[in-house]
């Protein structure tokens, strides 16, 4: 008789902004993932969470390198940002959205993980006048430099779930959105807004499969969310 031995390697993942919407979507798919039988979380705060896979690492964000050790694993999901009101200071709004992404793909490349998924912005450019937008961007080249066996860039739209905190504007937009939602034909496409478990979905399908696009717009994100 044939004996076919089948070798399963269990996975690592590391999550970066495990508190915000996409984030804690994330985890909850990654609990419930075979595939992965550690889930490191990278926190401000400690969190209680009640699952043995998971182990909490309370970061010092000012100083990545001191986690070095840690940040080692095989998939990186990255979902920290911030807005304005909650980072006032010009400075630490920079460090958030543009420095610590970046300062977080080095440290994993250079640790050898092997895939990098991270949430950017409908429209992000490089070149934009705007700091948000040319933040995400900046981050985006300089992750590609990086070199990953495997990247995702997710840029999806307004995101539709629960926050814990309240963003008026946001929830204006959203329904604005939402009622135009069916004018969003061709290239508006990637308008339209998107459930944030769509987005998690999607992070992991990335993880998970072999693709070969690097750059997923809002619309492309619920379609890769299906895979």
């Amino acid at each position: 008789e044939n004996w076919k031995i089948t070798i399963y390697f269990m996975k690592t993942a590391l999550v970066f902004g495990s508190s915000g919407l996409v984030g804690n979507e994330l985890v909850n798919l990654l609990i419930k993932n075979d595939d992965y039988d550690q889930i490191k979380l990278f926190v401000r705060k400690p969190v209680k969470v009640n699952d043995t896979k998971i182990e909490i690492i309370q970061t010092d964000f000012y100083n990545l390198d001191v986690h070095s050790e840690d940040i080692q694993g095989d998939d990186c999901f990255y979902c920290i940002g911030t807005t304005k009101k909650n980072s006032p200071d010009k400075n630490e709004y920079k460090r958030i959205e543009l420095e610590i992404p970046i300062k977080v793909g080095q440290i994993s490349k250079k640790n050898l993980v092997k895939t990098f998924s991270f949430v950017s912005s409908g429209y992000a450019n490089s070149k934009h006048s705007g700091d948000y937008l040319r933040y995400k961007g900046l981050v985006e080249e300089e992750l590609k430099k990086l070199s990953f066996n495997k990247l995702g860039i997710l840029r999806p739209s307004f995101l539709i779930g629960k926050r814990k905190e309240k963003r008026i504007g946001e929830k204006i937009g959203i329904i604005i959105f939402m009622i135009l939602s069916p004018l969003f034909i061709g290239p508006l496409k990637k308008m339209k807004p998107i459930p944030c478990n769509l987005v998690a979905k999607a992070m992991l399908n990335i993880s998970k499969k072999d693709l070969d696009k690097v750059t997923y717009e809002s619309n492309e994100i619920v379609e890769l969310s299906k895979k």
